[in-house]
């Protein structure tokens, strides 16, 4: 127990400081101790929604969130998620039949986390200051409800990517609006998408954990405040290039290694 309360803390500390989703983190290392990748994935995603719930807040206080922006997206995404969930429950009667399907979402969405992370890092180059709540085009929400769906069924299935795939798509569709409005957007959008999904997994298909989805909230939840007040102190580009190295490596290993049972 004293374990996974430090490997939540941990955890929590790096998304504190770099902003990174803690699903690409904490799946792989639940996988690591011996954790099913079913009960891997459906703790994690419940531990995603509760540990950013808090920040749609603050983010809707400010304005920082484009609703409507939020709603296309989820009009797919969380139909995806259901309709992932509901294949995994009516043809997959055993957790072991979709083990080798879950690593290799898995490694799909840590390969793209990591490639998309050191693409932020190196090449990213800061945009002129959009306008305040500047309009955004009816074509450009009619690509969101398009995205929403594949990312949806990716996220259910690897519990990764609702947070940096998310942000990097809202980037490329939406440029004519704020930074902070991109990180209110996809945060607004990630929660409901992650607390479906998790609980989802949990009444369809029982994967979920609450001993340790406990253990590991009660060691993040202090640690990503710790680590957002120390963020300043320490060099992010560093930890983010690390980050996106090891991503990209973890990835592709599951990858290489589910791909020949998947296919």
């Amino acid at each position: 127990m004293i374990t996974l309360i430090l490997a939540g803390a941990f955890i929590g500390f790096i998304v504190g400081v770099t902003g990174v989703g803690g699903g690409s983190l904490m799946t792989p290392f639940l996988l690591w101790i011996g954790t099913p990748a079913n009960v891997a994935v459906g703790t994690d995603l419940l531990y995603a929604a509760m540990t950013k719930s808090s920040g749609i807040i603050a983010h809707h206080r400010q304005n920082h969130v484009r609703w409507k922006a939020v709603l296309m997206m989820a009009s797919t995404s969380i139909p995806g998620s259901m309709i992932t969930l509901y294949i995994l429950q009516t043809h997959f009667p055993e957790s072991h039949m979709y083990e080798s399907m879950i690593k290799l979402s898995l490694g799909i969405m840590l390969l793209a986390t990591g490639l998309l992370l050191g693409f932020q890092t190196f090449f990213k180059k800061a945009k002129p200051e959009a306008e305040v709540h500047a309009p955004i085009p009816s074509a450009s929400y009619i690509k969101l409800a398009f995205v929403g769906l594949p990312l949806g069924v990716l996220v259910t299935l690897s519990s990764v990517g609702a947070g940096v795939v998310g942000t990097m798509l809202l980037m490329l569709l939406l440029p004519q609006i704020k930074g902070t409005e991109i990180v209110g957007t996809d945060l607004a959008h990630a929660v409901p998408l992650t607390f479906v999904a998790g609980i989802g997994h949990y009444f369809m298909l029982g994967n979920l954990d609450w001993e340790l989805l406990g253990c590991l909230l009660l060691g993040s939840i202090p640690a990503v405040y710790l680590g957002s007040m120390w963020s300043k102190h320490i060099p992010e580009r560093v930890l983010r290039v690390s980050l996106s190295i090891c991503l990209i490596m973890i990835g592709g290993m599951y990858c290489i290694k589910s791909a020949g049972a998947v296919f």
